[in-house]
């Protein structure tokens, strides 16, 4: 145990002070405080020495310096039963500081709320997190609060050791104090790397904040986490069970491809992170139907996203079906009535999820690959037709679409499209061949389709076979990007077929 004798208090988020400072009191602990700080404490009529009294030198730099001072670091990283430490403190008469109260100037949220670089750089903290670390470092001695949330547990410490701090509850304090420097750290360090567009620094830090421990991984045997650098990762879980780690993978897999979709229209289908159906018929059950009729076996158990409000109609047919989750763009209340009466259904709002320019991570042992997002936003001057046969704008928007599907599915992938939905999705296979089979099948399988359909691959075909069984299915218009040896005889192949076939500019893989 540890007496405490004398606190230091400085805090950007002052509210919720007045309990702690009543039990300060009460345990006749001494408070040192600076600047704001100091001025709230006095003003609820508790005492406290301001910390340029304390240290006898005064503020400067507009604040700047306050308590960047020996008197302070040493009075919080003297080791208590150290005689030389001893020593030095009784020759430079300081004193102890036993608890550190400091949480920083509020730099993330002055990232959200300017761009402004000077107000961004005085929103740096400096002294705080020096006596934080100070603090935690000498961990044996002093106590670290870092965030009001701890308040109560240092009330209950004080009130239950007679105004002393056990040893665990301290080093517990020391594990928080440094997570939350290097958290603060980070955040500024990602600010330099973006305004100085640094996209791989020598040394990259990743930070978030956990949003909650999940029961398992993949697999009950593994153990997972959901972090994130946004407010509950920019959705909202209205209803159901809690998600897991696979419910969060197939989420984050339907909204990258629904919030590339045309604004408030789209129906996107998935099942194991792979889309089993998309479509962009305008009206929301035609939508969500064709997408359905993609390959409504495996959107059983699937989870459906729909880039607009889910109405009380489209409820009444999603309600046929047994899902896992259901995302919207908001839901009405007469559609929330029927989705709710499945206790398990997960229902997801999405109305203030974006993507954006962030990075791609994925890890494997202690090893992280990052890359930038494939959001890319595709327009006609991407493409280049190279058949004698020119695409109708129908085709054209048909292939543009069934191309942006593609991209989002397991490669080798090969997306077949018709009216603004897919009809056939072929992922995951080591061969391009095998995923035209598997398109082709699925097409045969569930749709009854033979005119107007065109077909989407992710990366070129090494050889003509792959293009010869599409058109033998009954595909008239094919994109794929270019770069084989074998363009030409591509090319040949389908003007011999008066087959449509549009090269794309960039590949798009996704492994």
């Amino acid at each position: 145990m540890k007496k405490i004798r004398t606190a230091l208090i400085s805090v950007s988020d002052k509210e919720n002070l007045k309990p702690l400072l009543s039990v300060l009191r009460k345990f006749k602990i001494k408070i040192l405080s600076s600047g704001g700080t100091y001025k709230k404490i006095n003003k609820m009529k508790f005492e406290s020495i301001e910390v340029s009294e304390y240290t006898n030198s005064p503020e400067i730099l507009e604040g700047r310096v306050k308590t960047l001072h020996p008197k302070i670091h040493a009075g919080i990283l003297n080791k208590r039963k150290d005689k030389s430490h001893i020593k030095d403190l009784k020759n430079n008469n300081f004193e102890n500081i036993d608890l550190i109260i400091v949480n920083f100037y509020p730099f993330e949220k002055t990232l959200k709320n300017t761009n402004n670089h000077n107000k961004i750089i005085e929103n740096i903290d400096v002294g705080g997190p020096a006596m934080v670390r100070s603090a935690a470092k000498n961990y044996r001695d002093v106590t670290v609060i870092t965030s009001p949330e701890q308040y109560d547990e240092l009330i209950e410490q004080l009130k239950k050791n007679g105004g002393a701090t056990s040893l665990n509850f301290r080093k517990e304090l020391s594990r928080v104090a440094f997570t939350e420097t290097a958290y603060y750290d980070s955040l500024i360090s990602n600010y330099f790397n973006k305004i100085t567009k640094t996209n791989f620094p020598k040394k990259k830090i990743i930070y978030g904040k956990l949003i909650e421990q999940l029961r398992y991984g993949e697999n009950p045997h593994q153990m997972s986490g959901i972090y994130t650098k946004r407010k509950n990762a920019g959705i909202k879980q209205i209803h159901g069970k809690q998600l897991s780690y696979n419910n969060y993978n197939d989420i984050f897999s339907a909204l990258t491809i629904s919030k590339t979709l045309p604004k408030n229209i789209g129906t996107v289908i998935i099942k194991h992170a792979n889309p089993c159906g998309v479509s962009i018929k305008k009206n929301p059950i035609d939508s969500y139907k064709s997408a359905l009729a993609c390959d409504p076996t495996s959107a059983f158990g699937g989870i459906v996203s729909c880039n607009f409000k889910v109405t009380k109609n489209l409820a009444i047919e999603l309600n046929k079906l047994f899902l896992e989750v259901i995302i919207g763009n908001n839901f009405e209340i007469n559609a929330l009535k029927i989705l709710k009466k499945k206790k398990n259904l997960r229902l997801i709002d999405a109305s203030n999820y974006s993507l954006n320019d962030s990075l791609k991570i994925i890890s494997s042992n202690n090893d992280i690959l990052i890359q930038s997002e494939d959001f890319k936003k595709f327009s006609v001057k991407d493409f280049k037709v190279v058949s004698k046969r020119k695409p109708s704008s129908t085709e054209m928007k048909n292939l543009i679409f069934a191309f942006n599907v593609c991209r989002y599915v397991k490669s080798n992938a090969i997306v077949l499209a018709t009216n603004n939905a897919t009809v056939g999705i072929g992922s995951g296979q080591p061969s391009r061949l095998d995923s035209c089979e598997i398109a082709i099948n699925k097409m045969k399988k569930f749709n009854s389709v033979n005119e107007g359909i065109v077909a989407a691959s992710d990366a070129f075909f090494p050889f003509v076979d792959g293009i010869e069984k599409l058109v033998q299915s009954g595909v008239r218009a094919v994109i794929q990007p270019f770069g084989s040896i074998r363009d030409k005889e591509i090319i040949k192949f389908a003007n011999k077929t008066d087959t449509v076939l549009v090269f794309s500019k960039t590949r798009h893989f996704r492994h």
